[in-house]
């Protein structure tokens, strides 16, 4: 059997690479398909620490004529494809999400049927289902956090020299739009000077020009001595999530997956949104959220404003099982199973229907 992993960017790795190193156990074969950008030395760096079989495209379109050429059992993909047709001639597709949250987009990109979708628990299931009756999808859970559940050693883990041991950690992990991150202050980790912060913003922040003024915030943020900022190596959310004891985040899957671990979250309610999406247009914003974004909104406790974050830290760190029961709660219908065995379900799957 062989496999093939369409990695259109570094941020689907970390959903891959429990899948890889299953399928690696039981010896069968895996390669993966990067495609060019400007962090290809550094995206190069990453696949020789994996010693990943691999080669690099330009596009889809050149994509998909190594698909026909290679003619592999199964190819996946963490996003849509634009050219299904012409691989499932010679081979099947399956979609594994690379995040899970309250954007509506996680059901949209099933518009394009793939041979099979594995998905997170049985309501996401369902609705899936319900929306697209045609089509296979199959709850396996999430399998990015696999290794925390598993008690594995975490691919990527930080190099924390600087940070204190008598300090708690907090995580700031915005999305790249909406996101809360220009509306946050230019010294704000001077006024969090009793915590170590890890800030690991969404890869769009840190590696397209259309967010040049994230980077410059980041960049700045970084200078100061109790942080740590994400590479654009730091590919994968897991190890930050694994060190972390509080979340802050905004409308992100960062927010949800750190929820699964049952570690307190801050949800940041104040967002820079484009003209595009006030007013008259405020329709746009609440499109791109999901419908269940209200009952997903409890899982957390929100800050309405950035002069509110802090009071709200200090009580969420003294009290962290404040919340436990709703996270918990939540969990089942935010990814299923947690139990560490979701990349098995997956490569039992592929094994049994090839």
């Amino acid at each position: 059997m062989n496999i093939i992993f369409d990695t259109q960017s570094l941020y689907y790795l970390p959903q891959y690479i429990p899948v890889f190193k299953k399928l690696c156990e039981k010896g069968i074969k895996s390669q993966f398909v990067f495609y060019k950008n400007s962090h290809q030395d550094l995206i190069q760096g990453v696949i020789d620490n994996y010693n990943l079989e691999h080669i690099w495209v330009e596009n889809q379109l050149q994509a998909i004529d190594y698909y026909e050429q290679e003619k592999s059992d199964w190819v996946f993909f963490a996003n849509s494809f634009c050219h299904l047709e012409r691989l499932h001639k010679v081979s099947k597709s399956a979609q594994l999400g690379h995040g899970i949250g309250p954007k509506s987009s996680y059901y949209t990109k099933s518009s394009q049927a793939m041979t099979v979708r594995f998905v997170e628990g049985e309501y996401r299931l369902s609705r899936l289902q319900s929306m697209y009756p045609d089509d296979t999808f199959i709850d396996v859970g999430f399998c990015k956090l696999d290794p925390i559940f598993n008690n594995e050693e975490i691919d990527g883990a930080l190099s924390l020299e600087g940070f204190s041991d008598k300090k708690q950690t907090i995580l700031y992990a915005p999305t790249f739009y909406p996101s809360s991150l220009e509306l946050f202050p230019e010294n704000w980790p001077e006024h969090f000077s009793d915590y170590n912060i890890l800030i690991k913003p969404h890869y769009f922040s840190i590696s397209k020009e259309k967010y040049k003024c994230h980077l410059a915030l980041l960049n700045h943020w970084s200078t100061f001595p109790n942080v740590y900022l994400a590479k654009v190596e730091d590919y994968s959310l897991v190890p930050f999530l694994d060190k972390a004891d509080l979340l802050i985040s905004d409308a992100s899957s960062a927010l949800f997956e750190f929820a699964l671990l049952n570690k307190p979250v801050i949800w940041c309610d104040f967002l820079k949104l484009r003209w595009s999406y006030k007013g008259i247009f405020s329709f746009r914003f609440k499109k791109r959220m999901d419908r269940d974004y209200g009952e997903y909104a409890n899982i957390a406790v929100h800050a309405s404003k950035y002069k509110n974050l802090k009071k709200l830290v200090v009580e969420q760190l003294a009290k962290p099982e404040k919340l436990a029961n709703t996270r918990l709660a939540l969990s089942e219908k935010l990814a299923g199973k947690l139990d560490g065995k979701a990349s098995q379900r997956i490569v039992e799957y592929i094994i049994e229907n090839n």
